[in-house]
């Protein structure tokens, strides 16, 4: 998460799920940020201020008028303070003020002063969330450049049931941190491929590897976080997936083959994480194979490469983006898988190299390009790996037009 050394102006109004702003600021200040909470006297009849007071270690501004403040007016100052403006939870009487430049407490002052992205999460009764006025207020926002968070839907403290809850923190940080985030992906399409896959030996035992599939799911992330529509082809993995992402699950090679390929077309970038097994047995048992027969030898047919058949049906203006994990030999062998496969660029990381290789939350790579320059960045979060690499292919992509 990119929150650490941001302010972070966060305004509560009076709905019922103002409580969840607690452990919104608490998250908040867990992921590095300066939290600044503005609340409204609707909020206060909820949740009291000394609890955010608590959490965020600043006092809680209610009043416009309060006479116990330091020398500068304080709306303008929180105002020029903050990275971004979040209202969360926002009533529909907020979200009517905001759309209509209304003033009248600290609140919408302070919004009315800012020039910091807006992130506004909608939280009501259902009926009023769908009231046409709502939904023109909301669009009307949108068309400024206004960030909502969509509620969710389920039963509500009203009993209605639909639209209108508070989303869940996790999605709450993701807007968040997107509003802070360029959206430099934005008019791209990305397909990214992640973790193992495996090769069914009987319907017990299969082969596989020790892929994680984190740095691929790291990847589908950033690439979601900065506006790209992203599907995420995935092998067994225990991770969950990215917000934003669209998730296509298979398990073997020749599955991820079918996925990936019958989608490539359609795609700007595609980035082939993935640690596909190039080998399958030749073939597989109905039945649990016994003892005896494992001591057997196994036959294994090669699976079909994908990245050899995307590197050859590759459209003008399509990147392509590869992976090679060797234990030894890595630059000459990532070279050369560079060139066979028709990649613009690939990223070379050694099984040896200490905090990278499989399960990490780090990567050490190589980033070796087609036109025979190398850049080896230091060791870094496999989040920041992505950030790099998708800085690399836009500069690629810029360059060429």
């Amino acid at each position: 998460m990119h929150l650490a050394g941001k302010t972070v102006v966060l305004c509560v109004t009076g709905g019922i799920a103002a409580y969840k702003a607690a452990d919104l600021t608490s998250k908040l200040r867990q992921a590095g940020a300066t939290v600044r909470v503005l609340m409204t006297e609707s909020a206060t009849q909820f949740i009291s201020p000394i609890t955010f007071e608590t959490l965020s270690g600043y006092r809680t501004v209610v009043d416009t008028f309060d006479r116990n403040f330091a020398w500068e007016v304080e709306h303008i100052s929180l105002a020029k303070a903050a990275d971004v403006f979040v209202i969360a939870p926002a009533t529909a009487n907020i979200i009517a003020k905001a759309a209509h430049g209304i003033a009248d407490d600290m609140v919408s002052t302070t919004l009315l002063a800012t020039k910091a992205p807006v992130v506004i999460a909608p939280a009501m009764n259902t009926g009023m969330y769908d009231n046409p006025v709502t939904q023109q207020n909301l669009q009307t926002l949108r068309a400024r450049g206004f960030h909502i968070i969509d509620p969710a839907a389920g039963h509500l403290a009203c009993g209605d049931t639909g639209r209108g809850k508070l989303p869940d923190t996790p999605t709450l940080l993701h807007g968040i941190e997107q509003a802070l985030t360029p959206q430099d992906l934005k008019s791209l399409r990305v397909l990214v491929t992640a973790g193992p896959t495996q090769e069914a030996l009987d319907p017990v035992r299969f082969l596989s590897n020790h892929s994680s599939g984190k740095m691929g799911y790291a990847i589908a992330a950033r690439a979601a976080m900065r506006g790209a529509q992203v599907t995420l082809v995935s092998g067994p993995t225990a991770l969950a997936t990215p917000l934003g992402v669209e998730r296509v699950d298979i398990v073997s090679a020749r599955d991820m083959y079918d996925a990936v390929v019958s989608r490539a077309g359609a795609q700007d970038i595609i980035i082939k994480a993935a640690a596909v097994g190039d080998y399958r047995p030749a073939q597989t048992a109905d039945e649990k194979l016994k003892k005896s027969d494992l001591d057997l030898n196994i036959a294994l047919v090669r699976n079909p490469d994908i990245l050899a058949e995307l590197g050859r049906t590759k459209h003008p203006g399509q990147q392509l983006c590869g992976f090679a994990m060797e234990t030894q030999n890595l630059l000459e062998n990532a070279s050369d898988k560079l060139r066979r496969k028709n990649c613009d660029m690939l990223v070379a990381n050694s099984l040896r190299d200490k905090g990278a290789g499989f399960g990490t939350d780090t990567n050490a790579v190589t980033l070796l390009f087609a036109d025979g320059t190398r850049e080896t960045p230091p060791l870094m979060s496999k989040e920041d790996v992505a950030d790099v690499i998708f800085d690399r292919l836009l500069a690629m992509r810029e360059s060429a037009t």
